[in-house]
């Protein structure tokens, strides 16, 4: 019978953690900062498929959630150090795949005339909260991007993963019969 290992290591007590490539590095670095920012994303994700999101956008949801684990697993692996351990990587099929969804959920929709608020039905609410986190984690990939190389569709792919998002709100919303709210700004 297979043995069950640990959970825990203790190798992070000291606060650091290990790369993909094996090297150790603080907890405070912006590497390790960008992944844990993925990784709590993809949470977020599973936070809307577990409300219940409608079925048009569960299985682009799950599609969601692999390419958030591929995109942390390319996070934790500095490409100057991934021939050591190549791990999974964000391409330009990728970003294509989240363009054609982005298409197809978005042709129906009325178009915007104004801002909206984010909320509406609980899913929805959640989905605008992933919004919010994917474009925390694209700056953190940016400000990543100003001091190590990080390639060109990790960031096309968060930017555009964050409109997503914001369009299955809209589709969310409309699914479940809630009006969107309009921002009306102070008068």
């Amino acid at each position: 019978m297979p043995r069950k290992s640990k959970i825990y290591t203790r190798t992070g007590d000291v606060g650091t953690t290990g790369l993909g490539s094996g090297r150790r590095v603080s907890k405070a670095v912006l590497r390790v900062e960008a992944y844990g920012s993925v990784d709590e994303l993809n949470a977020h994700v599973g936070v809307v498929l577990a409300l219940g999101a409608t079925a048009e956008l569960t299985g682009p949801l799950h599609d969601i959630q692999t390419g958030l684990f591929e995109l942390g697993a390319e996070l934790s692996n500095p490409g100057s150090e991934t021939s050591a351990r190549p791990g999974p990587r964000i391409g330009s099929a990728h970003v294509q795949a989240l363009e054609r969804v982005l298409d197809t959920l978005d042709q129906p929709l009325e178009p915007l005339k104004n801002f909206i608020l984010p909320g509406g039905c609980p899913v929805a609410a959640q989905l605008h909260l992933s919004r919010t986190v994917c474009r925390r984690a694209e700056c953190t990939i940016v400000a990543l991007s100003e001091q190590e190389a990080v390639r060109p569709e990790v960031l096309a792919y968060v930017n555009r993963l964050s409109d997503l998002f914001f369009v299955m709100a809209r589709v969310q919303n409309k699914a479940s019969g809630v009006a969107e709210e309009v921002w009306r700004g102070r008068t």
